[in-house]
C-alpha cells in the first residue's frame, strides 16, 4: 500500500505551520513526517514545529528543505528527503509537505510521478492556506473578478502581478481551501473572500473557515485523491514554461537584533516598517531579558502576534533573529535602522 502525502500550500503568513501544528495535535498517534521548505534562510518554520511539544512530533520527524523553493529543486532536495523517509524503520504513515509562501505546487506534484517516489507514495490531497484578512483587504488577488472580465474582453491583456500568479496556482491547484484567520474579519468580508476565492476553484473543491489553522487531522488527511494521476485539471499560469518560476520579484533577509525588552515596541516598529517598505512577512525569535523562555515573533502587514513556545536549551545562543521577506528591491539598511530604533 502507498504511503499517503498531504501537501500544504499557502502564501505566506497564511497560517501553513500553524495549521500544521494542529493536524500533529489531533492525528491520534498516527505516526507523520514533515518536509518543511521555507522561503529565507533561518528555518523558523521547522524550528516553531520541532518546539511545539506534541508527542509524535520530534526533531527526528521533521526534514528542512531550505536549499531553494521545492517547486523548483524537486530533484536536488525534495526526491533525497523522500527517500530518506521511505527508508526509515517504521516508515510513517503519513507524509505531510509545507511548501513555502511562493512555491507553485504543480511542479512538486509532477515529482510524484517519478520512478523513485511513484510505487511508494501517492498524493492524498492538496490544501491551499488562504489568508483570510489579507485577500479581505485586497492583497494577493487585484479584484479577480475584474480581471477575469477584463481578460475574457481582450486576451491580449494581462493584469497579473507575481503575487496574483503565486496566490491563483496555489488555489487553482487545491484540492480544500482552508479559509484562515477568519475571526480577524466580518461576515461581509469573508464573504468577500469567498468571492474572491470561488472563481480560481476547480469543480467540487470546498472552503473550510478555520481559525489559528484549527482544522482537525480527520477533515485534511484521507482525502484520497490520487492527485499525481490528475495534473491536467490543475490548471496552472506556469504550464509550459518548465519546472521552475522566477523568484526574482522577491528578496528575503536575516537581521540580528539585540535582547529586547520592550516586545510591544519591536511589534510597533514592525507595522510601521511594513508599511513604509515592500515587506509581505517578517518572522522569528526574540530573546526577552529575564524570561526563560524563546519568542516567536510573527506577521503579516499590520498584524503581528508573538508568543513563547519553549524554553532556550543549555548552550544555546540567546540571540534575536528575525527573517524579512518582501518584493524585489527591499531596503535592508533602512528596514534595520527602523526596528532597531530604541531597542533597548
Amino acid at each position: 500500500m502507498k504511503i499517503p502525502a498531504t501537501v500544504i500550500t499557502g502564501f505566506l503568513g497564511a497560517g501553513k505551520t500553524s495549521l500544521i501544528r494542529h493536524l500533529a495535535e489531533t492525528a491520534d498517534g498516527r505516526r507523520l513526517a514533515f518536509i518543511i521548505n521555507e522561503f529565507g534562510d533561518l528555518g523558523i518554520d521547522r524550528e516553531i514545529l520541532a518546539g511545539c511539544g506534541i508527542e509524535g512530533c520530534g526533531e527526528e520527524d521533521i526534514v528542512e528543505l531550505a536549499n531553494g523553493c521545492i517547486c523548483c529543486t524537486v530533484a536536488e532536495e525534495f526526491l533525497p528527503a523522500m527517500e530518506a523517509l521511505l527508508e526509515r524503520t517504521p516508515a510513517p504513515e503519513h507524509i505531510v509537505i509545507e511548501t513555502s509562501g511562493l512555491a507553485l505546487p504543480k511542479p512538486l506534484i509532477k515529482a510524484f510521478n517519478w520512478p523513485e517516489v511513484k510505487s511508494r507514495v501517492t498524493v492524498d490531497g492538496v490544501i491551499a492556506v488562504v489568508d483570510t484578512p489579507a485577500v479581505a483587504d485586497g492583497h494577493f488577488a487585484n479584484d479577480p473578478a475584474a480581471v477575469e472580465a477584463q481578460r475574457a474582453a481582450d486576451p491580449a491583456l494581462d493584469h497579473d502581478n507575481p503575487l496574483e500568479e503565486v496566490f491563483a496556482d496555489q488555489v487553482q491547484c487545491a484540492d480544500m481551501v482552508i479559509l484562515n484567520k477568519t475571526d480577524l474579519v466580518d461576515d461581509s468580508g469573508l464573504a468577500q473572500v469567498e468571492a474572491a476565492v470561488r472563481p480560481h476553484l476547480r469543480p467540487a473543491v470546498k472552503m473550510v473557515p478555520s481559525r489559528h489553522g484549527a482544522v482537525a487531522a480527520g477533515i485534511v488527511l484521507g482525502l484520497g485523491v490520487g492527485a499525481e494521476d490528475d495534473l491536467d485539471s490543475r490548471p496552472s499560469r506556469h504550464d509550459g514554461l518548465g519546472e521552475d518560476h522566477d523568484h526574482d520579484d522577491f528578496s528575503s533577509f536575516t537581521m540580528v537584533l539585540g535582547p529586547v525588552a520592550d516586545v510591544q515596541g519591536l511589534t510597533r516598529r514592525l507595522r510601521a516598517a511594513a508599511a513604509a517598505y515592500d515587506i509581505l512577512r517578517v518572522k522569528g525569535f526574540v530573546h526577552v531579558p529575564g524570561k526563560a523562555m524563546r519568542l516567536v515573533v510573527q506577521g503579516v502587514g499590520d498584524r503581528y502576534q508573538s508568543y513563547y513556545d519553549r524554553p532556550w536549551r543549555a548552550g544555546e545562543p540567546r540571540a534575536s533573529r528575525l527573517v524579512v521577506i518582501g518584493r524585489k528591491g527591499l531596503r535592508r539598511a533602512a528596514i534595520e535602522t527602523a526596528l532597531t530604533k530604541g531597542e533597548t
